[in-house]
This record gives C-alpha cells, structure tokens and sequence, in this order.
C-alpha cells in the first residue's frame, strides 16, 4: 500500500510553519535499533516526542545514538523525566526546556514530562512529551497536570503526545481531547490502531495540539516510502504516530497573526 503523502515541513510565506511531529514508545531502544532509526528516518520529522527512552546505565548516550541516526538532537528528557523524550531536527531553535517529574504513587513507576518551548519559522511552541499510568485514576491526575503544565508554558500554541496506555473511550484520553485536538480524529491519515505491532488493535498513541493549530493529517505511517512493516513490527513494541500541522506565525507583538 502507497500512502498519499503528508505535506512536507515548510515555512509559509507569513512565517507560519508546516511541522511535521513523531511519537513514538520505543521501549527503552530494547529491540532492533536499526529498525527504528530507519522508521524515524523515514518520517523526516521536524520533532519527535519519544516514550520509554533508555533510563538507566548510560542513558545519555543511548538518546546521543538515537539522535545520530536519525539526523536529530536531544532537546529534553530522558531519564530525567522518568522516559519521555523530545528530539528536534535543527530547524527549531530552542528558547526553554524543562523535565518535570510527577508524583510518585506507592508500588507504580515514577512517571513524567519532558517539556520544551521551540521556535520554527515565525511560530513559538511549547512541546510535552508523556507516557501516562497504568493505573486508571493516576492516569487521570496526569492528564490534568499536562493540561495545567501546557498552561503554565504561556505559548500561543502547544503540542503533547505520547502513550496515552488507554484508547479515545478512556477517562483521561476524553479529558485530554476535550480541551485539545486529538489530532487523528480531526484529520485522520495513515492507519489508526497503534498497539500492538502485531495486529494492532488499540489506539492508545496520540497527538494532540491547541486549538488554532491546523491539523494536516495524523496517523500510523503504514506504506509511507521508506518504511516497511518489518522494520514497524521489527523496531518497539508500538507504531508510531507521525502527523503534519500548520502553526500560525506569531505577529509583530508577539501574539498569533
């Protein structure tokens, strides 16, 4: 199957941005890495929000090769926020970045953001990447303190993703896509179930943007060029989510034009 392509990234003639954002569950790069860089490669991301990042020994390093091989650089994260991870392309200058570290809950993993503000082109935009709990009202504590930390971010627009552990009938999804747009319900593109690899059956990977973000189309990148189903089964145990999303130019005052 030929995927019909997203837009590429590229900068309006208003200094408005076509970005294109990846997120990805890459389970702490335990399976074919080169696999994985190949998918990543491929998508030609312009920021990638990665999940269950290398935590342990050598973990800065481990994030150092990921971005190598894939033509990126380490924005924020890691194990300093207990996973998630952002990696840009060199078009994002960045202005601020932050890990931030949730509360711990007795018995589950520690949990947390990276969390980041970028300017491409003439837009300025906070960035959170997250993978939430396993744990049904945790998870939803969470979802709350994304939406209060793209808040505290004071940017005219927001983009969050990450593994969700729960599908769109979830409590903390709905939560999340009720005050966001879920970026694949409102222009869907490419495939939709994103775990497991194997026979996906459950959309439990998502991105998500503030209103005022055009959304292009989002999905799972099943036939885009360069990638094969190999390498997608072959490289973590989720798909990625890759979309495309025009960002309005921030005006003369420093506001949306």
């Amino acid at each position: 199957m030929v995927m019909t392509p997203l837009p590429d990234s590229r900068t309006e003639p208003d200094g408005s941005a076509v970005v294109r954002v990846l997120s990805y569950n890459v389970r702490s790069m335990r399976d074919d890495t080169e696999a994985l860089a190949r998918v990543i490669r491929a998508c030609r991301p312009d920021l990638v929000f990665v999940q269950e990042a290398p935590r342990f020994f050598r973990w800065r390093k481990a994030a150092a090769r990921l971005a190598a091989a894939t033509g990126l650089v380490v924005l924020s994260g890691g194990a300093s926020a207990a996973g998630p991870l952002l990696l840009c392309s060199l078009r994002a200058t960045v202005e601020r970045t932050e890990d931030v570290l949730l509360p711990l809950t007795p018995g589950l993993h520690r949990r947390g953001f990276a969390t980041a503000v970028v300017r491409i082109a003439g837009t300025r935009i906070g960035l959170l990447s997250c993978h939430l709990s396993l744990q049904r009202e945790e998870r939803l504590a969470q979802a709350d303190s994304l939406l209060e930390r793209l808040d505290a971010m004071r940017v005219p627009h927001a983009l969050a993703a990450g593994d969700l552990n729960e599908g769109p009938e979830g409590r903390a999804f709905t939560r999340l896509a009720g005050r966001l747009q879920d970026c694949r319900a409102v222009r869907p593109w490419g495939g939709e179930h994103t775990f497991p690899p194997d026979g996906p059956r459950r959309r439990i990977d998502a991105v998500f943007a503030t209103q005022g973000v055009e959304v292009l189309g989002c999905g799972v990148p099943w036939g885009l060029a360069g990638i094969t189903e190999a390498d997608l089964r072959a490289a973590t145990d989720h798909l990625p989510v890759l979309a495309a999303l025009r960002v309005p130019a921030l005006s003369a005052t420093g506001r949306t034009s």
